[in-house]
């Protein structure tokens, strides 16, 4: 894996792909957990390649998710 890491595309960081979800959000209209499918189809098809996928799902939940299940 270190021998390719040169020849790969640069890994976002949290804060972009959280930008890419925002406007993500916006685009689709995405408002609750019911949306997170067509939210990931989006947000994945913008970071193919450049962000882990378990990063990328687990920041949509924590997008989606209502203020009071994420204290639980």
């Amino acid at each position: 894996m270190e021998l390719l890491k040169p020849y790969l595309p640069p890994e976002l960081s949290a804060e972009e792909i959280k930008r890419i979800i925002e406007a993500a959000i916006a685009a689709t209209g995405a408002s609750g957990m019911k949306d997170m499918g067509k939210l990931m189809k989006e947000v994945t098809a913008q970071t193919a390649g450049q962000a882990d996928g378990k990063l990328v799902s687990d920041l949509v939940k924590q997008k989606l998710s209502p203020p009071s299940a994420l204290s639980n």
